[in-house]
């Protein structure tokens, strides 16, 4: 793709990214086969390809509309095309520089501004998140039937967390939903590691990994979270000789590994952030090197009435973080008879705060998920990542849960 960026963005760091991001298009179309919203609306506009030429003609200095907003907006960032295209377009990036543009440069509707400040000021901040999420509690019995499926049930509570024992040490994040929504998924990451002499961490004052913020166009609200975590890891990495950064949800996975990049114009945090980088780990990418030894926890529990589960990839996981079939394979090799889920490469419609904001394309991509998942009659499923868990849970009423509760659950019950 031949380009002219115009002068306000020529000769900045952003904008050298995305011209060498455009003129990696070939226009070939392929990422429209895998692109969820271009199936359901059929707007090419509405297509990797298509918003690939409204960016180019926004950085190109041609006048931005509310039309292109509301295409770009659309984008679930599922980047599935990513994982389609042969020529190896980094549209998530590409596609996050264009936001930070087209914000500043189209003035939104007030309730349309009033709701992305509000997402953006409460999900990252886990308490002021979890005092709504308790007064949800308080008055859903009270709602309407349609808003009482939108306030998430009480969660089970935690289990235990192991005392910190071991010579090997992991960290691990937090977030700022997950400890409200799903605070047993750490606690059961912790346990699983603790069965194979690892202690897992957490850090004080690590928070939000940055992605709401920065994927609602608040991108130096979203950096500053990243730095903060950075603070809050850097002297236990130090001292501690810590192996790995755990991350149990794959949005947050997949935005940290990214720090580095994120930051990378930074003098103060560059270095830093590319260590972080390569320090964090998604849980399953840990669980593989120790499966030998994970198969040997379990080994008496591989029995004939095993659970069918339907597992969802969350697309941060497949397409983000480019990890696919390992977590399949663990669950395998660890006694679960997993289904074959049809279209496992599209998004369930959750993509952080899409869900919300888009309500319409997310509940119709959730039906089709939901359809895919149950279509192979199992006992329970599973995903990666909180904002998934939550989202397909209004979908359905087979039970669903983080995999690693799951792996948590099989091996407790082999030690009693």
């Amino acid at each position: 793709m031949q380009t002219k960026l115009a002068n306000f963005i020529k000769n900045s760091p952003q904008g050298q990214e995305a011209d060498a991001i455009l003129r990696s298009c070939v226009h070939c179309g392929f990422c429209l086969a895998t692109c969820p919203t271009y199936q359901i609306l059929g707007d090419e506009l509405d297509s990797p390809r298509g918003r690939i030429y409204l960016m180019k003609q926004m950085l190109e200095g041609q006048p931005v509309t509310q039309k292109t907003q509301l295409h770009l907006d659309r984008c679930l960032t599922c980047r599935a095309c990513e994982t389609t295209c042969p020529s190896g377009v980094r549209y998530g990036a590409l596609v996050d520089i264009s936001r930070g543009i087209v914000e500043k440069q189209v003035k939104r509707n007030l309730g349309p501004e009033v709701l992305r400040y509000t997402l953006r000021k409460i999900l990252p901040n886990p308490s002021l998140f979890n005092t709504f999420f308790k007064v949800g509690q308080v008055v859903r019995p009270f709602l309407p039937q349609k808003l009482k499926r939108k306030v998430p049930v009480k969660p089970d509570p935690a289990g235990a967390w192991p005392a910190e024992r071991h010579a090997r040490k992991m960290l691990v994040l937090d977030g700022c939903v997950q400890p409200s929504l799903a605070p047993n998924i750490n606690a059961a990451t912790a346990r699983v590691l603790n069965s194979l002499d690892i202690s897992l961490i957490k850090a004080r004052n690590a928070g939000c990994c940055g992605a709401v913020a920065f994927h609602l166009n608040a991108q130096q609200d979203g950096l500053n979270y990243m730095r903060c975590n950075i603070d809050a890891w850097w002297p236990l990495v130090e001292q501690k000789g810590i192996e790995a950064i755990v991350m149990t949800a794959s949005g947050c996975g997949v935005t940290v590994k990214e720090y580095g990049h994120l930051l990378s114009h930074d003098p103060d945090y560059a270095e830093k952030a590319e260590n972080i980088s390569a320090l964090t780990k998604d849980i399953s990418e840990v669980l593989l090197v120790e499966i030998e030894n994970l198969q040997q926890l379990v080994q008496s529990r591989l029995e004939l009435n095993q659970t069918r589960l339907s597992f969802h990839s969350p697309c941060t996981l497949q397409h983000g973080m480019k990890i696919r079939g390992v977590v399949e394979q663990i669950l395998m090799l660890t006694g679960f008879d997993l289904t074959v889920v049809p279209n496992a490469h599209l998004c369930c419609g959750s993509a952080g705060t899409y869900s919300i904001l888009q309500p319409e394309l997310s509940q119709q991509l959730l039906e089709n998920k939901i359809i895919a998942l149950e279509s192979g009659k199992p006992d329970q499923v599973a995903t990666a990542n909180i904002g998934c868990l939550m989202h397909l849970k209004n979908g359905t009423s087979t039970p669903v849960k983080h995999w690693i509760e799951l792996l948590d659950e099989r091996i407790t019950r082999h030690k009693v």
